[in-house]
């Protein structure tokens, strides 16, 4: 990366701090104007009065006004804490270190599915535009966005773990019956790989198949039609007319010349895809009983324990900006054109 590239990255990174305060702002003022109070909520029981309750408030800082609530969590994320959990009676940076793997492997795996279905078929469906392949793709993609993927998933469970019983049982990440390998990166197919644990790591790409495939199918929809649409608007220009008077074959036209060109728009869109797939990952991971952030933040948001959701939203707006940066950075690298002065 040159002094330029160098100088971008370090700007972008200062420009994102506004943005990061304004994510902690709002969140924490929207999560306190929510009817519940949490301290009700833990201090239910027969022995709890109103003078127990009042003591738990003064005890979690409920009772001061929101701006000094505000201050204190404020200094508190200077300091590196998030905050603990009212439910784990854990630090939330401790619980979202330890969930964090599961929802990334599950993100990136559902990612690479949908890339490696998308960009093919939108390539394909842009060189026959019309054909039935045509037709097939885009219905692909309006089935992907007017399906919620809580429904897909619930859909796909009963398909092929219910009815053909093809799939595990959605419980969790890996075969409880089974020898489990040493956590070395928290991806689960990665760690026992590297234990030599196949058995444990087919179960574990077995488990993966189904929630992946719910989110790829989500994802698939912009992908695959903001390819279809780069590669319409790429073939009609010169100089693939040009190469295709020089007698280029077709496949060399569309993967060389067409697909790199039409690669910043699909870049950009697949940035934004997995960036909103991070936190749209929330119901999903709950329909499949999956460990990660998402579904640590639902419970928390149930149970009415601010500091876990904060600290979800927080740690999805930092990955946001990071990937905002990487696809920028792709994009330049993609089409020398696109410069970053």
């Amino acid at each position: 990366m040159g002094r330029i590239g160098a100088r971008y990255v370090v700007n972008r990174m200062l420009a994102a701090l506004p943005v990061l305060a304004g994510v902690v702002v709002l969140t924490f003022v929207l999560v306190r104007l929510l009817p519940a109070d949490p301290a009700a909520f833990f201090a239910s029981g027969p022995a709890m009065g109103p003078e127990e309750i009042e003591a738990l408030r003064r005890q979690l800082g409920l009772d001061r006004t929101i701006p000094e609530q505000l201050a204190i969590y404020v200094r508190g994320l200077l300091a590196g804490e998030l905050g603990r959990s009212l439910v784990t009676g854990q630090p939330v940076a401790a619980d979202l270190a330890a969930r964090l793997p599961a929802s990334l492997e599950l993100t990136v795996a559902a990612f690479a599915l949908a890339v490696a279905v998308a960009v093919p078929l939108g390539v394909l469906a842009a060189a026959r535009p019309g054909s039935l392949l045509d037709h097939l793709v885009r219905l692909i993609a309006a089935a992907g966005v007017a399906m919620p993927p809580f429904v897909t998933g619930l859909v796909l469970i009963h398909l092929f773990y219910v009815l053909a019983g093809w799939a595990p049982d959605p419980t969790s990440r890996s075969d409880p019956y089974l020898p489990s390998s040493p956590p070395v990166t928290g991806f689960l197919t990665i760690d026992t790989a590297l234990d030599g644990n196949w058995g444990q790591f087919r179960a574990v790409c077995g488990r993966l198949v189904l929630p992946a495939g719910t989110m790829a199918l989500f994802a698939l929809a912009p992908l695959v039609r903001m390819t279809r649409a780069a590669m319409l608007d790429v073939l009609t220009a010169d100089f693939v007319r040009t190469a295709r008077a020089l007698g280029l074959s077709r496949a060399r036209i569309l993967l060389v010349y067409a697909l790199r060109n039409a690669l910043v728009p699909v870049v950009t869109t697949a940035g934004m895809v997995l960036s909103y797939m991070l936190g749209a990952n929330v119901l999903v991971e709950k329909v499949f009983a999956w460990p990660g952030i998402g579904s640590y933040a639902l419970d928390a948001l149930v149970a009415s324990d601010y500091a876990p959701v904060q600290g979800f939203v927080l740690t999805v707006a930092a990955i946001f900006v990071a990937l905002n940066l990487g696809v920028d950075l792709l994009c330049a690298a993609a089409d020398p054109r696109v410069g970053l002065e």
